[in-house]
């Protein structure tokens, strides 16, 4: 019998500021049984720093050539991928031929800086795509923010990340790789 997926719940309160995007999103994450709850996490703090009301999770793990959230215009047009991890160079090139926007949210640190040493330059070469890197040290805080039931509150101001439960709160700065500062 083949696992199933863990539902996560979460009800997230957001005044981002950068970008003038407040309210309330209710969430329901899947987590594939071979996601860890750092993964998730990550995939939370992408909806986080790019919320919009047509933002939506993707199919995950199981679904190949597709994002972890997309958003889609009223025509179905790709406007933003988001892809949590490290993704393959060539599917990031199909990816940015698909969307507008491609993101990639890189995450576990020494990996993460092979991945970009490797792959700098030729990314380097898609202009729609964007690399945000989250150090390790924010993936464990978040990683504690973790339950099957959350309410978070979120603010996002001048690149920085403020996740809230009721019991902790946790501060990320995503270190911009691309476009090169």
């Amino acid at each position: 019998m083949a696992l199933r997926a863990t539902v996560y719940k979460c009800e997230l309160a957001l005044s981002d500021i950068d970008r003038g995007v407040y309210g309330g999103f209710p969430l329901t994450l899947a987590r594939h049984p071979s996601e860890t709850e750092e993964r998730l996490m990550v995939r939370l703090l992408a909806f986080v720093l790019f919320a919009d009301p047509l933002l939506a999770f993707g199919k995950g793990l199981s679904a190949e050539g597709e994002p972890d959230l997309w958003l889609r215009d009223a025509t179905g047009n790709i406007e933003l991928w988001i892809d949590v991890g490290l993704p393959d160079e060539r599917d990031l090139r199909k990816a940015c031929g698909r969307a507008r926007q491609v993101v990639v949210l890189a995450y576990g640190s020494r990996r993460a800086q092979q991945w970009w040493t490797g792959s700098a330059d030729a990314l380097a070469r898609l202009a729609n795509l964007r690399v945000l890197a989250i150090a390790d040290a924010s993936c464990a805080a978040l990683q504690q923010l973790a339950a099957r039931s959350m309410t978070l509150t979120a603010t996002v101001q001048d690149g920085h990340v403020w996740l809230s439960s009721p019991t902790a709160t946790v501060e990320i700065v995503p270190q911009q790789w691309l476009p090169r500062p």
